[in-house]
């Protein structure tokens, strides 16, 4: 088999395969080893540098990060080890506090596709949302108005329940800023997520180019005000095909369509 301009063996590819997973690196040996002479190419002279460059190009490109490896486990919640991994975890969880602290990320891949990075002036916070829709707040189910608005029980919640779980976090820490949640784990009653805050306060994330923007006072409470990644899910606000109806908010584009402006004052 030739890679990179000069035939390899499968002994020479073992060599360089070491960190490659046994079942890759198996058929990956019996794919080149069942090449036949009249297949190959006349190989190129090459240096030695060339060669030994081109060797540990091909080991590196096929190989991938450790994170990598849980996000497609992560992908597989069917399978035998993430439903037993979400079971004892979901246990666990019940056990524990509505809102607490987690030492560190459940999904660590999730939570730095996030912008979650282990250094200082990073938590990760854990919140139980109870799962179904929104009763509406009346007193014995009076709403003092049209029949056409009496509806007390099977309402549904414009927003997710992602969304709560950040308002309470940032309401329970409201010195931190928060940043971005996902979902870990549920069951028949809860939903739980982890919701990633930043401290503006501190020196690491003061001086640090890509976060210090959250320092800024407008992001006080961002997630009050439908300005994380699932709050601006629920506002519609989007780019796309029919998104000029809900872009800037609803209200603001009905009050723009239906509102007359002149050149000159009337």
């Amino acid at each position: 088999m030739l890679i990179g301009g000069h035939e390899s063996s499968p002994k020479s590819l073992a060599s360089h395969t070491q960190l490659l997973p046994t079942s890759f690196k198996t058929s990956l040996l019996e794919l080149f080893s069942s090449d036949n002479d009249d297949n190959r190419r006349p190989a190129t002279p090459t240096s030695d540098f060339t060669q030994s460059f081109n060797e540990t190009n091909f080991a590196f490109s096929v190989q991938m990060g450790a994170l990598k490896y849980v996000e497609e486990i992560q992908k597989k919640k069917q399978s035998d080890v993430i439903r037993f991994l979400l079971r004892v975890r979901c246990w666990e969880l019940r056990q524990l506090n509505a809102i607490h602290r987690a030492s560190r990320p459940s999904r660590p891949d999730k939570a730095r596709r996030l912008g979650y990075k282990a250094k200082q002036g990073y938590v990760v916070y854990r919140a139980r949302v109870r799962r179904g829709g929104r009763k509406r707040p009346v007193p014995k189910g009076a709403t003092y108005g049209k029949p056409t608005n009496m509806g007390v029980n099977q309402l549904k919640y414009q927003r997710a329940l992602r969304a709560t779980a950040e308002e309470r976090v940032g309401r329970r820490c409201a010195n931190l800023r928060v940043l971005n949640s996902y979902w870990i784990n549920q069951d028949s009653t809860y939903k739980y997520f982890e919701v990633i805050c930043v401290d503006p306060q501190h020196k690491a994330i003061r001086r640090d180019a890509r976060i210090n923007w959250i320092c800024n006072p407008v992001h006080k409470h961002r997630e009050a005000r439908g300005l994380t990644a699932t709050g601006k899910k629920s506002r519609g606000i989007n780019k796309g095909h029919r998104y000029n109806n809900t872009r800037s908010g609803r209200r603001h584009t009905w009050k723009r369509q239906n509102t007359q402006s002149y050149w000159r004052y009337r």
